[in-house]
């Protein structure tokens, strides 16, 4: 995959070089990392990107289907995503062996081709060095980043020594691999506090971070302290999607683009506007008033959507098992026909499938 990496890592090279100073852009590129750029200060900045959690999509057999898979792929990069994430909490990580979990990996990587990067998630194991040896085959994968669940690294009751202690001690275990934090709710949710975050900055390693913090001052403190790093910060709440992304956020990894990515990718693009500030705000509203419709029996709710829309995708999931009810579907029905609106609102197209 060393052509992949080599590709990305130019592409970065120019925009960097062309809006940075010498001497910074020098320093950053030299760091060995591929694809992630620094963050610029300027709030109403250009290259903020959607990256979706993916879904896995499955056979009836409960197997997965990657053909469908491959299909889901081009209606994300249709819709204006910029990367993926596979090999996520959304994509049922958990419910995955760890063979399908780099198979799964390797058909994103090479279903997106050398223009788009991919993070999948490697600190699966119990001790630090089987965290490690799956790591390694994750990036083997040719992924641009490898990302760590932030409570794979303590116990919920071991405090932030203990955090900053294992993760050091991952450091040396995985070369010099780039990696990501991801502060996934399972097995459960370790928000990564500023003393941490800096902890993990200052080891020149991370060059992905997925936000679930929620409180946007406390959002707002991690960007500042990402902002000229190499680490793209990107915030899972789209709650906070206009503020995040005004605030200086890379980009937005929320549920809801498995659902209408283009409305995610279209605020990615158009947050940081002055002259669509109008439009962005009335966005936002109505992303923040359907998220706990959609949220309810996800990622089943996310099938259903996506089924309606017309991808050929099972209604299966594997850490969902129980149907849609006749309700459940009837409000997910609404707001499909909700998201039709909002895009004739500001004039874009749903993705024909």
């Amino acid at each position: 995959m060393a052509s992949r990496r080599e590709f990305v890592s130019a592409m970065a090279a120019g925009a960097l070089s062309a809006s940075l100073p010498g001497t910074v852009t020098a320093k950053l590129l030299s760091a060995g990392h591929d694809f992630f750029s620094a963050h610029v200060t300027n709030s109403f900045a250009n290259g903020k990107k959607y990256v979706p959690v993916m879904i896995t999509p499955y056979k009836p057999n409960g197997q997965i289907d990657f053909n469908t898979l491959s299909k889901l792929i081009d209606f994300y990069a249709a819709a204006g995503a910029k990367g993926f994430f596979a090999n996520c909490a959304s994509s049922e990580m958990y419910n995955l062996s760890p063979d399908e979990r780099l198979s799964l990996t390797k058909h994103v990587v090479k279903r997106a081709g050398s223009k788009m990067s991919v993070v999948s998630t490697g600190s699966f194991g119990e001790k630090l060095n089987e965290k490690a040896t799956f790591t390694k085959k994750i990036y083997d994968t040719g992924v641009n980043g490898v990302i760590t669940i932030t409570s794979h690294f303590a116990k919920e009751d071991e405090n932030d020594e203990t955090l900053m202690e294992n993760y050091s001690a991952f450091f040396k275990l995985t070369d010099n691999i780039p990696l990501g934090t991801y502060e996934c709710p399972s097995p459960y949710k370790r928000i990564l506090t500023p003393e941490v975050f800096s902890f993990l900055l200052k080891s020149g390693r991370m060059v992905y971070h997925k936000d679930t913090t929620i409180d946007f001052d406390k959002v707002k403190a991690k960007i500042e302290l990402a902002k000229n790093t190499k680490l793209e910060f990107y915030d899972a709440c789209i709650a906070n999607a206009m503020y995040s992304l005004q605030a200086g956020a890379k980009g937005m990894s929320p549920i809801c683009g498995n659902l209408y990515p283009e409305i995610v990718s279209w605020m990615c693009n158009n947050a940081t506007d002055p002259q669509k500030q109008e439009d962005v705000k009335y966005i936002q509203e109505q992303l923040t008033k359907t998220e706990d419709l959609i949220g309810q029996h996800y990622p089943v709710s996310a099938k259903y959507f996506l089924h309606k829309r017309g991808l050929p995708i099972e209604l299966i999931s594997r850490s969902n098992k129980d149907p849609l009810t006749v309700k459940q579907k009837e409000v997910l029905d609404g707001v499909h026909k909700t998201f039709l609106g909002w895009c004739e609102r500001i004039g874009i197209r749903p993705v024909q499938v």
